[in-house]
């Protein structure tokens, strides 16, 4: 075999392995993809478009206050897109697995849960009740979706739960480092 076709395989290897598509055909893979990735887009653009966001005052922008609807600037900006394409990523896998009952609850789970995101971007929340009422369900459905997502393929439901995943890798690297010292 030359090296440009150990590539390939190892490619898609890793793609398979990604995807959690292993036996399932091309088709199927593509409509999941397309169907997770449009309709986070779509629930995302409607709540955007629903709804303009306010602009700042003058004197909001002097003491670098932002409104709770704009997006957030420097490293958080760049850590968002991350995550939702990790849940996202998340989804393809749940929708990749065997289809169990399982299956269709975290797919209805990831569902609501991008719907009731977009709601509240659409109603951009002012008051603190509210806000803890968007913060409250979005976690909630997130990591319900999480929790049925790990029944099926664990790697899917650590993707859909970063913190969880976080955690998990610094628990590893104490022990090994309480091993290494003991």
């Amino acid at each position: 075999m030359t090296s440009i076709d150990t590539a390939v395989d190892e490619v898609r290897d890793r793609a398979v392995e990604l995807l959690n598509s292993e036996g399932r055909s091309a088709s199927h893979v593509a409509m999941g993809l397309a169907l997770t990735a449009g309709f986070a887009l779509a629930a995302t653009i409607l709540a955007t478009r629903t709804i303009p966001p306010h602009k700042r005052s003058l004197a909001q922008a002097r003491d670098k206050q932002a409104a709770v609807n704009e997006r957030p600037r420097g490293p958080l900006s760049l850590i968002l897109p991350a995550v939702f394409s990790a849940t996202t990523l998340s989804a393809v896998r749940v929708w990749n697995a065997p289809n169990r009952p399982e299956r269709r609850n975290a797919m209805g789970l990831w569902m609501a849960a991008q719907a009731i995101n977009a709601v509240w971007l659409a109603v951009r929340p002012a008051s603190r009740g509210l806000q803890v009422l968007a913060a409250m369900s979005s976690a909630g459905l997130a990591a319900a979706f999480a929790h049925e997502a790990r029944k099926l393929d664990d790697t899917a439901g650590s993707l859909a739960s970063p913190m969880g995943a976080g955690v998990k890798l610094a628990n590893r690297a104490d022990k090994e480092a309480a091993e290494t010292f003991h």
